[in-house]
C-alpha cells in the first residue's frame, strides 16, 4: 500500500528511488557550486537595484585548478633558475681557445762600403742579379703538396697557398710597401696576433717583438717612392708537420726593389734588397679560417744606415749616398738595445753575359754578408 507521499500507482518501473532518484544526476553538490564561475545574486542583492542577476567569480577565488597551475608555474621557475645557476657554476670550465705565439723579430741593416750605385729608371733590373728573378707573386713558387702523417694533401696545399698570399701581400703589394692600406695583411693573421701587429704599426720598437718591418716590407712614404712597381723575387718554401695539430711553412726569399726619392724630379733610381726568412704556423683552425701565425721573422736589408734600427719603415740610402759614420757603442751604457746589430753590404757582381743566373735554392741576398749569430755590442 502506498504512503501519503507516494504516487497512487507506486514507484515507476525502473525508478527505484522514485522522483528524487530520477533527478539525482542533475543535483549540484556544494563543491560544484563553489567552483562555478558564474554566481547568482541573492534576493537581498537583487533588491538593492543591481542591473545584473549574476556575477563572474575571479579565477583565483576558485579552489583547485588555478592553485595547481600557480604551483606548476612556480616549479617551472625554480627549475629554470636552478639550471641557469648550475650552468654558471659549472665546475668543468670549457677548454680555452688556443693562443697564438708572439712573433719574434730579428733585423739586420746592411750598410754599404761605398756610395750607392745608380740604375736605369726605365730598366732598373737590367744587368743586375735580380734581372733573372721572377716578378711579384710569380717569384713565390709553391713546392709540391704531399700528405703528411696527420694532414691531408688539401690541407698541406691550403697552408702553402695561405703562406704565399701572406708573402705577396706583405712584400709585393704597392699599398703596403708605400705606407698605405695594410688591412689585407692584417686580415690574414691569426686573431691572437692582431694586438701585437697593431702595436707594431702604431708604436714600433726595437725590442724583438714590435718592429713593423718584421711583419711586412714598408718604406717611409715621405722620403722613399718606388721607381718601378715590379718587385723581383727568388727563394724557397718548405712545409712540414709541427706536431700532430699544426703545419709549419718555412720561407726564405730575396726581394729586390727599385726605389727613388719621394720628391721625384730627375733623381736617379737605385736598388734595395731584402732577405726575409719567415717561419709560419698553421693549426687546424688556421687552415679552416685561412689564417696564418707568423712565429719568426729574420730580415736583412740594405743599403741602409746603421744609425737607428729600421723598426717603423725602411729608409734606403739612395743613389750616390753614403752611410753616415756609425757612432761608437759604449757597453757600459744600458740605455741602448743590444738586439740592434748592423752588417756590411757586400757589393754584388753584375749579371753580365758571362755570368749565369744563380741556381734555385736557399736565397742569398745581394748583401753577401754572413748572418749575425747573435747580438754583439762590438758589431753595432
Amino acid at each position: 500500500m502506498a504512503g501519503p507521499g507516494d504516487p497512487p500507482e507506486g514507484n515507476p518501473e525502473g525508478s527505484p528511488g522514485g522522483g528524487e532518484d530520477e533527478y539525482r544526476s542533475v543535483v549540484f553538490d556544494e563543491s560544484f557550486v563553489r567552483a562555478a564561475r558564474i554566481q547568482e545574486f541573492s534576493a537581498r542583492e537583487r533588491l538593492d537595484g543591481s542591473a545584473r542577476s549574476v556575477r563572474t567569480r575571479r579565477l583565483w577565488a576558485r579552489g583547485g585548478a588555478p592553485r595547481q597551475a600557480l604551483v606548476l608555474v612556480l616549479l617551472i621557475a625554480v627549475a629554470f633558475g636552478t639550471a641557469v645557476y648550475l650552468g654558471i657554476r659549472n665546475p668543468y670550465d670549457p677548454p680555452a681557445p688556443p693562443v697564438a705565439e708572439p712573433l719574434r723579430i730579428t733585423l739586420l741593416p746592411l750598410a754599404p762600403t761605398a756610395a750607392v750605385a745608380a740604375v736605369d729608371r726605365a730598366r732598373p733590373f737590367a744587368g743586375q742579379r735580380a734581372e733573372h728573378y721572377r716578378a711579384g707573386g710569380d717569384g713565390y713558387a709553391l713546392p709540391p703538396a704531399r700528405r703528411t702523417a696527420h694532414f691531408s694533401e688539401s690541407q698541406v696545399m691550403q697552408a702553402l697557398v695561405s703562406a704565399k698570399e701572406y708573402l705577396v701581400a706583405s712584400s709585393a703589394d704597392p699599398d703596403a710597401l708605400t705606407g698605405g692600406d695594410v688591412r689585407t695583411v692584417r686580415t690574414m693573421l691569426d686573431p691572437g696576433q692582431l694586438d701585437q701587429f697593431d702595436h707594431s704599426l702604431e708604436r714600433p720598437a726595437d725590442d724583438g717583438r714590435h718592429a713593423a718591418t718584421g711583419w711586412l716590407v714598408r718604406f717611409d712614404p715621405g722620403r722613399i717612392a718606388l721607381a718601378d712597381d715590379e718587385v723581383r723575387v727568388r727563394g724557397t718554401m718548405t712545409v712540414a708537420e709541427a706536431g700532430e695539430e699544426a703545419l709549419e711553412v718555412v720561407t726564405d726569399h730575396t726581394l729586390v726593389y727599385a726605389v727613388q726619392s719621394a720628391a721625384g724630379g730627375s733623381g736617379q733610381a737605385s736598388l734595395f734588397t731584402v732577405r726575409r726568412e719567415l717561419r709560419l704556423r698553421f693549426d687546424r683552425a688556421d687552415l679552416r679560417d685561412k689564417h696564418v701565425e707568423v712565429l719568426q721573422a729574420a730580415v736583412e736589408a740594405g743599403p741602409l744606415s746603421c744609425v737607428g734600427a729600421p723598426v717603423a719603415h725602411f729608409l734606403p740610402l739612395l743613389a750616390g749616398q753614403r752611410p753616415p759614420v756609425q757612432p761608437g757603442v759604449d757597453p757600459h751604457d744600458h740605455r741602448h738595445e743590444i738586439s740592434s746589430v748592423c752588417g756590411v753590404l757586400a757589393p754584388a757582381p753584375a749579371a753580365g753575359p758571362g755570368i749565369s743566373p744563380p741556381a734555385a735554392g736557399p736565397a742569398s741576398p745581394s748583401a753577401g754578408a754572413p748572418r749575425s749569430q747573435g747580438p754583439s755590442p762590438a758589431s753595432r
